[in-house]
């Protein structure tokens, strides 16, 4: 189960992330997001933990929703996949003529 965990301080590490979560599971990976794609390195204040089960990533998600975290209340939710391998994926756009949002449903 991947987890999304926002509002983290910048000063918040991956391994200080590990730690909140190993003790409530098994975890597979930590990535603290940063802005390295433009050079700076400068950390974003979110990152993802990827849990072994999925009855761990709940129990993770329940302990530490609305806990401090090195000085910050994080939130934390299961993270929505960005595909689905069933070869559908939903997407929320703009309509340029009117302004309204539209969910889509794109096959491929």
């Amino acid at each position: 189960m991947h987890i999304y965990v926002g509002n983290l301080s910048l000063e918040t590490t991956e391994d200080e992330l590990r730690k909140e979560f190993t003790e409530l599971g098994k975890v597979l990976s930590v990535t603290s997001m940063n802005d390295r794609y433009i050079g700076s390195g400068q950390p974003r204040g979110y990152g993802y933990v990827e849990m072994a089960s999925k009855s761990d990533g709940a129990t993770g998600i329940a302990k530490l929703e609305g806990r401090k975290l090195t000085n910050r209340i994080v939130n934390v939710v299961e993270a929505l996949c960005l595909s689905d391998k069933g070869g559908t994926v939903s997407n929320i756009r703009v309509n340029r003529l009117n302004g309204k949002r539209e969910r889509r449903q794109i096959v491929s």
